[in-house]
């Protein structure tokens, strides 16, 4: 692990003293423009947080644990914090969360304020993050454990499945039913990346087999059962030959479900379903909607493992294998 970079490392590399490398990270009125910006970028390069904690704490972390997740208002991640909260539970670590908006410069803001409280250990949903991002989760000197996907290359460590495995393996039990009308319906594109690679792992899985996808809505902003009803509408009123939906989320599934209810569509016979997460709302639906199980719960517990104990941890990647489940929409 590299040396994690000090003020007396910036002050260094811009040439000028701690006292003013210290000034013109605070944006000190006494230190010129073009020496902040040169502090500035120095710092970000290096992957350098500057450390909030006062008196005896400034050399030591504390028994906080940053978790950035892009979203609290979907189903997904309330599960993924319920699994790091029951295995720090009992221990002296708390997790203190961080919301980047599926937006990658508020993620890197949101990175650079946990860091800067020298918590114990870091928690991030994804793979994707700013060049600054990954420099400071690289120099922090703490376990980081970047989750939820592991189509691509970690800081440090990682739990998580394959998108593009679980895309690809909804894409055949689809065919495994006879369907070749598939449509696809997905949300927060393009910046949900996990979202793009089930995308593209099920549409590498048609073609394959020779079948070319319909139809398509990609909406740019959250899931909701409103808009995957809306959506559902939309697509079939352009291509009514439809004869099953692939949607990047159960939400929208679910939403599907509603318009195929309110115009006395028969699921599976005259449209199928199909969803990812394997969310709890699923249960209870008069069709069991099929889904991918991406075990979220797990997912949280074994990155808190990890951070509670990083010698322990046999591989950097857990690589977690999806499961599809239901299938009565099919």
């Amino acid at each position: 692990m590299a040396p994690k970079p000090t003020l007396k490392t910036v002050a260094m590399a811009a040439g000028v003293s701690e006292m003013t490398a210290s000034r013109a990270l605070r944006d000190g009125t006494d230190v010129s423009q073009t020496t902040r910006q040169r502090v500035a970028e120095i710092a970000a390069s290096l992957g350098y947080v500057p450390n909030r904690i006062a008196g005896a704490l400034a050399s030591r972390s504390v028994n906080l644990v940053g978790v950035v997740v892009p979203s609290l208002s979907s189903f997904v991640f309330p599960e993924v914090l319920a699994g790091i909260s029951s295995t720090l539970k009992g221990s002296p670590l708390q997790p203190v969360i961080g919301v980047s908006g599926y937006d990658e410069q508020e993620e890197e803001n949101v990175i650079r304020e946990m860091l800067s409280w020298r918590p114990a250990g870091l928690i991030v949903a994804g793979l994707e993050h700013s060049d600054t991002s990954r420099a400071m989760m690289r120099a922090s000197g703490i376990p980081v454990v970047e989750i939820m996907d592991v189509d691509g290359d970690p800081v440090d460590y990682c739990v998580g499945i394959s998108h593009l495995e679980a895309g690809k393996m909804m894409a055949d039990a689809i065919l495994a039913k006879g369907y070749q009308n598939i449509g696809f319906i997905g949300t927060k594109m393009p910046r949900d990346f996990r979202a793009q690679k089930r995308f593209r792992g099920f549409t590498e899985g048609l073609d394959q087999s020779g079948v070319i996808l319909c139809d398509q809505e990609l909406y740019s902003e959250a899931s909701s059962v409103l808009k995957g009803r809306e959506l559902t509408t939309k697509l079939l009123t352009r291509s009514p030959q439809t004869d099953c939906i692939y949607y990047s989320s159960d939400v929208m599934a679910v939403g599907g479900l509603m318009h195929c209810l309110a115009h006395g569509l028969s699921v599976p016979r005259d449209l199928a379903l199909a969803g990812f997460n394997n969310l709890e709302m699923l249960q209870g639906l008069p069709v069991q909607l099929a889904t991918t199980n991406s075990f979220r719960f797990e997912i949280g517990q074994k990155a808190a493992e990890i951070v509670l104990s990083p010698a322990s941890a046999t591989n950097k990647m857990t690589r977690l294998k999806p499961l599809v489940a239901g299938g009565q929409s099919l």
